[in-house]
């Protein structure tokens, strides 16, 4: 069991090439062994069969000689007779079974009289017509058969010499033409099985070569493929180097989402730093020239300027604590929320804030514009909206929110404005984090600004509800689009009035 274990594991360990031709060589000598034993075995019973034959006729011819003297049992001048091949060899033979007179036929002289010996070699045949093999001191191996015929019994036999010389040639050229025969069918084999293993090698040689990239470090560049003869889907070999172009182009792929990944970490890194030691720059500043006397500065200013700084950080700290917490997927609040009710009060805010822009509402519902969420944070993303177009836009400029319910039981808001548009460089990433118009991170002239987590915030909270926010944007019109899943039936109250279509300036 240990060598039969010991035996698999030196198998298995060597190349699938070395495999393959050992198992075919294999195969190849199983099979030429068993036609060649199948062809000596076919051979030896039809030479055999015919050595019988002649033996039977033998046998009867010295049969009929010797009745022609029945009461002489020593008689065997038949043997002279035409007709007997030479090396033939006949005896007679009293009841008992004991040889009386036996001898052998040779060329162009009288019959050889067999020694004891020989004589020896013969005993135990009895005349049963059954053919018997002996072989016989001096002479050789015989075929043998004994007659019984009034009396009078006989025993002959011919040499095997020619059919054994026959079936030993036999055995060497079947040797010779097999060996012959599996050397070159060793060798063909080998040459197919190295052409047809040769895109195999291919690809394992492009797997070693992307497994030698720095993939766990570094700039990784273009990894190398697999070439396009070395993936035909009709063949395995070619199947394999497909799968494996795949699995390159997904690491590829995320290998550049993850430097993305990275990039966008280090920048928002470096930004919610540069947010936070503002505040903290302005505070420590504050603090200093408090105790530095209040000669320096008014206490009231100082304390009013350290309480804005610090708001300004607690609220930084919290959309980045709302952020961490939506991207873990923790759960918000599930409540009937009135998205209609909730945009008129986020459009009401925004004009107290911004008087200098025109705010308008619109409200196109045939149903409630009712969603399942949490009210307070649909109404941030609401708010985020309306405030990125009161900063981002001029004096003067109309911002209109609108809010309808479609067929397919969404609700959707609208935030417009005539505002002056995004940037087309900037519109491909307006909704990540720490995004503003403004690249640098200094306030330009004093002008309000966010820290550019605003759309990031609306994002998270309507991905978390199930819906989704999008933006189209050309000079002249901005548009914020929020597509939430409406209420389920089950789940709303029956509606007292239907709210019409109308446009109303606030």
């Amino acid at each position: 069991m240990n060598l039969l274990t010991r035996n698999r594991g030196r198998l298995h360990g060597r190349s699938l090439r070395t495999r393959l031709l050992l198992f075919i060589s294999a195969t190849l000598v199983v099979v030429c062994a068993a036609m060649s034993l199948t062809t000596v075995l076919v051979q030896r019973a039809y030479l055999l069969g015919n050595l019988d034959d002649r033996v039977g006729s033998a046998a009867e011819r010295s049969l009929g000689g010797a009745q022609h003297h029945p009461d002489f049992d020593g008689d065997l001048g038949f043997l002279m007779e035409n007709g007997h091949a030479v090396g033939t060899l006949a005896a007679r033979f009293d009841d008992k079974g004991t040889i009386i007179a036996a001898a052998v036929v040779r060329q162009d002289a009288p019959p050889r009289n067999l020694t004891a010996a020989q004589r020896a070699a013969l005993a135990g045949i009895t005349a049963d017509s059954a053919m018997h093999t002996r072989t016989v001191p001096g002479l050789g191996t015989y075929r043998l058969t004994a007659l019984d015929s009034k009396g009078v019994r006989v025993l002959t036999g011919l040499p095997m010499d020619d059919v054994q010389g026959m079936i030993s040639g036999l055995v060497a050229v079947e040797a010779a033409v097999a060996l012959a025969g599996l050397t070159v069918a060793g060798c063909l084999c080998a040459v197919v099985i190295r052409r047809q293993l040769r895109p195999l090698g291919r690809v394992a040689a492009t797997a070693v070569e992307v497994s030698r990239s720095p993939l766990g470090h570094g700039e990784v560049t273009a990894l190398t493929r697999v070439p396009e003869r070395d993936t035909d889907p009709g063949s395995e070999a070619g199947q394999v180097g497909a799968a494996l172009n795949r699995m390159i182009d997904h690491v590829e792929s995320s290998l550049a989402e993850r430097r993305r990944s990275e990039e966008r970490m280090r920048r928002f890194l470096a930004d919610a730093s540069h947010e936070l030691r503002t505040p903290l720059a302005s505070i420590a500043g504050y603090a200093e020239l408090m105790n530095r006397g209040t000669d320096r500065i008014e206490p009231g200013l100082a304390w009013r300027r350290v309480t804005a700084e610090s708001a300004r950080m607690t609220g930084l700290v919290e959309d980045l604590l709302l952020l961490a917490r939506l991207d873990e997927g923790r759960p918000l609040q599930s409540a009937e929320v009135d998205l209609a009710a909730l945009l008129a009060e986020a459009v009401w805010d925004a004009r107290a804030a911004g008087t200098g822009h025109e705010w308008q509402l619109q409200l196109s519902l045939d149903a409630p514009a009712l969603v399942v969420g949490d009210e307070a944070r649909l109404h941030q993303v609401l708010a985020n909206l309306l405030a990125n177009a009161r900063m981002h836009t001029p004096v003067g400029t109309t911002v209109t929110a609108s809010a309808e319910a479609t067929a397919a039981r969404t609700v959707v808001i609208r935030v417009r404005d005539d505002g002056p548009g995004i940037p087309p460089a900037l519109l491909p990433t307006v909704f990540e984090r720490f995004t503003r118009a403004d690249a640098s991170r200094a306030r330009a002239g004093g002008r309000e600004g966010g820290s550019g987590l605003g759309l990031a915030i609306a994002t998270a909270i309507t991905g978390a509800h199930g819906g989704r926010i999008d933006v189209t944007s050309v000079p002249g019109r901005t548009e914020f689009t929020i597509e939430l899943p409406a209420a389920t039936a089950t789940e709303l109250p029956p509606a007292e009035t239907a709210l019409r279509a109308r446009t109303a300036p606030v």
